[in-house]
This record gives structure tokens, C-alpha cells and sequence, in this order.
């Protein structure tokens, strides 16, 4: 099997892009190493504080931010980052060519039950002419990203990568601390009979996302003449790992629960990343109404909508947003 790095390297991926990648790895490593280690590393857990979305952070939550941040800032590769656990953006090398937004750690109310979470994580390059670091150089739609990915930390902790030329499957071989390549093109098949979406909040759905999730409970006697099982992590992570893996729809819908706050995932490091892997993997994702990759952030920890998976049904769900 191929490792990670020489995989890269013959892709003709830039080589700071690589040795920024590899860096990161090595955080995330660390992170499944004490994850892996539970109870036994004192990681789990809640903090008495609260993080800028005013959720309140686990103990790993704080230690994988932390580790992130350090290993990136330290590297020398990367002007500013961007993570769901920081307030503002964190400047970095004033030479840097790349800026990371980042989920640390993408479904944390898992971590005391033993159940999946994930790093998600988005690189772009900054842009031209801008000078020192701001939080106005992160604001470029999803298609100006180089890479994306996201490590997830469950029986074999795996990580997905896209440069922009497919998605790739890698595995972490604990006995030689690498990354392994173990799939070499994910693809989403274009039509699924799987949805995920917390039907908890069905009463605060708009209309239309209330009549498509109907019609696909009514099953083989509704409207859409078959039946669809659902599935819910409550890790976007691991609900995307499966639709990668095997298709499916996840969806994380506007909802009026409550009123100045109708979305729920954050564009930067949470929809754009995931998006950037969907696309590339042969799949849609739209918030219902346009293309996630496409939207032009105002600020960097702004919400979005997110329908994301299997061609045809995506588009299917669409069609009850066009109507």
C-alpha cells in the first residue's frame, strides 16, 4: 500500500501544500491516539467554558483545537487559521501562503458515549496583494479551496482528501504511524434509498424540506414508490464518511427552532470542506436553493443550509425547493 506523502507527490500536488498536509496529519495522529486512549488519558468530558457558537467545549475539544493550532502556526507554512473553537482568525507566518479553516473536533457530544468524531479541515491560498493577516482573506467562495478533507476517528481512524482530482481514502497503520492509501477513488452512487437529517426538528422545517422528508417516509405507498431507511451519527462527519462510502443524503435543513439562527453548519469548515469532497466524489451539495462552493462569505463563522449526497436524490430534494 501506498504511503500518504510519495501518493501526493505523484499527483504533482504543489509540495508546501504536501508538507502542509503532512503537518496536519501529524496533529491529527495525536488526536487519535488520545481519543483512542478515553477515560485512560483524562480527555473526556465538559470545560466549564463556552466556544463562539456558545456550545459548550469538551476537554478534547480544547486539546485538539490546541494541538491543530500549534502544529500549524509553528510550521511557518500557513498565514492564518480559522477554527470552529476560536473567536477570530489566528495569524501565523507573515510569509505564509495558506490559510486552514478547521473543525477540531466535528461531533463532540460523542466523545463520552465512545461513538464517531472527526477533524474537518479546508485549505486555500492567500489571496494576492493582501499583506500581514486578516479575516477578510478568508472570505473566498468554496471554489477557491486546494484541498479539503476531514480525519475520522472510529474503529480505524481514516482520512478523505481531495486536492481537486478525486477523493482518496486513506487509513492509519498504527504499527508504522502512516497514513495508508486503502481506496483510490471514492464515488457516491447517483441514486440511494438512505437519508440523514435529526427528525426532531421536522415541526420547525420550511414547507418544502417537511414534504420531501414525508414523501420519503411514506415509502413504496407514497409518491416516490419505494422504500429509504435513515441513518443519524450526529457527527456530520461520520454521516457524510457513509455517504462517501456508499451514498445516501445528509441534510441539515433551515429550520425556524430558533428564529435568528436558522442554520445550523458553519460554511467555512464544516459545509465548504464537506461539499468540496462531495463534488469531487460525483456528488451535489446545494444549501436547497444554490450550490454551497459557490456562496460568498461575509464573515467566517457564518451557517448554511446543507443538502448533500447522491445525485438524483439531492436533485430530487431540490426539485420540492424549486417548486
Amino acid at each position: 500500500m501506498q504511503r500518504f506523502v510519495p501518493v501526493l507527490r505523484n499527483d504533482n500536488v504543489d509540495l508546501e501544500l504536501i508538507s502542509l498536509l503532512n503537518t496536519l496529519m501529524a496533529a491529527c495522529k495525536e488526536i487519535s491516539f488520545r481519543l483512542h486512549q478515553g477515560e485512560l488519558a483524562g480527555i473526556l468530558g465538559s470545560t466549564l467554558d463556552e466556544n463562539i457558537q456558545g456550545e459548550t467545549q469538551k476537554k478534547l475539544d480544547v486539546i485538539s483545537n490546541q494541538l491543530i493550532k500549534d502544529i500549524l502556526l509553528e510550521s511557518g507554512l500557513v498565514r492564518a487559521i480559522a477554527s470552529e473553537e476560536e473567536d477570530t482568525i489566528v495569524a501565523g507566518s507573515p510569509s505564509g501562503r495558506y490559510l486552514v479553516c478547521f473543525d477540531p473536533l466535528d461531533g463532540s457530544s460523542n466523545i463520552d458515549i465512545n461513538s464517531l468524531v472527526g477533524t474537518i479541515f479546508s485549505i486555500m491560498e492567500v489571496p494576492q496583494g493582501m499583506e500581514g493577516a486578516n479575516e477578510q482573506m478568508f472570505l473566498q467562495p468554496g471554489t477557491a479551496q486546494v484541498a479539503a478533507g476531514y480525519v475520522l476517528y472510529g474503529p480505524s481512524t481514516q482520512l478523505a482528501l481531495t486536492t481537486g482530482d478525486g477523493v482518496r481514502l486513506y487509513t492509519l497503520d498504527n504499527t508504522i504511524g502512516e497514513f495508508l492509501l486503502t481506496n483510490e477513488r471514492m464515488t457516491i452512487s447517483e441514486d440511494t434509498q438512505e437519508f440523514a437529517v435529526n427528525m426532531s426538528n421536522q415541526r420547525f422545517w420550511e414547507p418544502a424540506m417537511q414534504a420531501y422528508i414525508s414523501d420519503l417516509l411514506a415509502g413504496e405507498t407514497g409518491p416516490r414508490n419505494k422504500d429509504f431507511n435513515m441513518r443519524w451519527i450526529a457527527a456530520m462527519v461520520g454521516d457524510v464518511h457513509r455517504v462517501l462510502t456508499r451514498g445516501g443524503l445528509f441534510t441539515y435543513p433551515t429550520d425556524n427552532k430558533t428564529p435568528n439562527k436558522p442554520y445550523k453548519l458553519r460554511l467555512m469548515y464544516e459545509a465548504n470542506p464537506m461539499g468540496f469532497l462531495v463534488e469531487q466524489a460525483g456528488g451535489i451539495a446545494s444549501t436547497g436553493y444554490e450550490r454551497i462552493m459557490e456562496i460568498e462569505p461575509s464573515e467566517i463563522h457564518q451557517r448554511v443550509a446543507v443538502v448533500l449526497g447522491s445525485k438524483n436524490e439531492v436533485n430530487a430534494c431540490l426539485g420540492y425547493h424549486n417548486k
